[in-house]
């Protein structure tokens, strides 16, 4: 599976903001997003980025931004846009509500994993599991109903057992339900724009005006 083993910060540093691909770093004061004026452009020569942006520039850092945040490549973002598209409603809506429902999304989500990234190891790895059966896809579609929860080898792991911390703190979206001791979380229903509060700073429409060019 091909994937992006560069540096994250690379990232955050193009896009201008925080997308916590790090997990704890990213809330810690080592995160080099916490000073903006210090974390310049990545390249060679970040001043040639510095003039207005186009309307182009806009749309291509909104698409960046939001596939960066999933961490996704570009071939299996521009795959998932083109479902989106296809399905009756607001196509923007459509994309968010379906990279909501991919497995290594909602493995973050409950807690199991620091990061996206992480998460998506876990799954690789075969430690988490999907209605009782293991699944090794990270993009797996979930459906209303699907219970996730880690399995045997990985209840033993400290490191899912330290993330499961943070559920204490910050609980789990509105659209999930957590059994922590049990390590096990059910998806109760596909999520609508508005209840994504992580990405109300997106704005999907650019995107969609991207792809429509």
């Amino acid at each position: 599976m091909a994937r992006y083993t560069g540096p994250k910060c690379r990232y955050c540093r193009a896009e201008r903001t925080k997308l916590f691909l790090k997990g704890e770093r990213c809330h810690s004061g080592k995160c080099p997003m916490n000073d903006l004026k210090s974390a310049g452009l990545p390249g060679k020569d970040p001043r040639a980025r510095s003039k207005k942006p186009t309307d182009y520039g806009l749309q291509l850092r909104e698409k960046q931004k939001l596939k960066r945040t999933y961490c996704m490549l570009e071939k299996q973002f521009k795959l998932t846009f083109d479902e989106a598209a296809r399905v009756p409603g607001k196509t923007g809506e459509n994309l968010i509500m379906l990279l909501e429902c991919r497995l290594d999304n909602v493995v973050y989500r409950l807690h199991f994993a620091s990061s996206r990234s992480e998460s998506a190891q876990l799954i690789n790895h075969g430690h988490i599991q999907v209605n009782g059966k293991r699944v090794t896809i990270p993009s797996y579609r979930l459906k209303p109903g699907d219970v996730v929860s880690v399995g045997p080898r990985g209840q033993k792991m400290i490191s899912i057992k330290e993330n499961l911390k943070e559920y204490s703190k910050s609980g789990v979206c509105q659209w999930l339900t957590l059994d922590a001791d049990a390590m096990k979380g059910t998806f109760v229903a596909v999520p609508r724009r508005s209840e994504v509060t992580e990405l109300e700073k997106i704005n999907e429409q650019l995107i969609v005006e991207l792809y429509s060019r």
